[in-house]
């Protein structure tokens, strides 16, 4: 039987509010604020529902969780098992969203699968929202004129589902990872001067580049020779936020690293022991879901077989722990003043994290449905 848990957490911009979602269907609010004081009281996990702005249940297991940028009262959840994105507005409580975004129907007999597993809002509008099925496909919509699509995204080379996207921070670039091992890209203006949105109607756009992973990994000489390389599906992607041409990646095995955007080499790579190495409890077969910290390119990446989560120096040049040109008996491994890898023990088998977008404190979400908060305190190097 599938185990139930937090499926996605997500900060809005300020770090006021963070929204949790379940495999079983819950989506909650809480006040951050709130959370963190909650901590002196209960220092362990924080699972007291009467500290929730916001708890409401839907009848579909939910996999993705998105605030809106430009309406922050607003957030948008997704279900593998749905073609619909739910959106509620946070500003009143009502157990029924307050919008639905559609799949078109497909013809009687084709049968694909149709879940959404991803989204994200593009910040310069409130109306435009792109999220990657199931099917292989990128769905982008434009809510001032349709529920439903205004234009599709897709690929003769993979066509696998996607489990994860991102928007590059100029809006121009989409990344989605799959289930085959690939990161695939898209240029939204479709090689014009105008963006793709402006189209109104069904446009289909070849990728800019696809990257199979395996390929990347193979080319370090050094993981090559210790390590069997096999095709792995990507749970998450995620853009560094310090960094904006280091794309972090996390596959199944419980592999991370992190995809050069500039070069489309693997740069970074961290690869622990698999769970049955040495017996303990596994997350291995789990949807895992990392995040960047706002600064100094840490990723905590929650952990495929302990309890707990690696907290990764992806930092940008070869003084970083998780590079794979580091040599810690060389000047600039020893006296490197960024973290290094590091894991955090904690209460619970961890399936998601959230970063705070201000003071890099970390929400890790459950197995058990239960919320527990890291605080981070990085100090300067003298």
């Amino acid at each position: 039987m599938q185990r139930t848990g937090i499926s996605g957490l997500e900060f809005d911009s300020k770090g006021i509010y963070v929204a949790s979602i379940t495999k079983a269907g819950c989506l909650s609010v809480h006040d951050f604020e709130s959370l963190y004081c909650q901590t002196k009281v209960l220092p362990s996990s924080l699972d007291d529902g009467s500290k929730e702005l916001l708890h409401l249940s839907v009848s579909q297991q939910l996999d993705g969780v998105k605030w809106n940028q430009a309406n922050e009262d607003e957030v948008a959840c997704s279900s593998r098992s749905s073609d619909h994105i739910l959106l509620f507005d946070i500003s009143y409580i009502s157990s029924e969203p307050s919008d639905v975004l559609k799949k078109k129907p497909t013809s009687q007999g084709h049968k694909k699968p149709k879940g959404l597993s991803d989204i994200v809002f593009i910040p310069s509008s409130k109306s435009r929202v792109v999220a990657c099925g199931l099917d292989g496909v990128l769905y982008a919509w434009d809510r001032r004129i349709s529920n439903f699509p205004c234009f599709e995204l897709s690929s003769s080379c993979c066509q696998s589902p996607f489990n994860s996207i991102q928007l590059s921070k100029d809006e121009q670039v989409i990344f989605a990872a799959s289930e085959n091992g690939c990161i695939c890209l898209w240029d939204l203006r479709g090689g014009k001067t105008s963006a793709a949105f402006l189209s109104n109607k069904e446009v289909y756009h070849p990728p800019l580049s696809i990257v199979k992973l395996a390929s990347a990994l193979e080319k370090i000489c050094p993981l090559k020779e210790q390590s069997e390389i096999f095709s792995w599906g990507i749970q998450s992607i995620s853009l560094d936020p310090s960094c904006s041409y280091q794309l972090a990646f996390h596959l199944d095995d419980g592999w991370s690293g992190v995809l050069n955007l500039n070069t489309l080499e693997v740069t970074h790579i961290h690869c622990p022991p698999p769970a049955w190495l040495d017996g303990t409890a596994s997350n291995y077969f789990s949807r895992r879901k990392p995040s960047y910290l706002p600064a100094l390119s840490i990723y905590a990446v929650p952990s495929s077989c302990e309890n707990g989560i690696h907290l990764l120096d992806f930092y940008p040049d070869a003084s970083a722990a998780s590079h794979v040109d580091f040599d810690d008996n060389t000047e600039s491994g020893a006296q490197s003043c960024h973290v290094h890898n590091t894991f955090v023990s904690l209460s619970g088998l961890v399936t998601a994290c959230a970063a705070h977008p201000l003071n890099a404190t970390i929400l890790a979400g459950t197995m058990e449905s239960s919320l527990i908060m890291v605080s981070q305190k990085l100090g300067s190097c003298d």
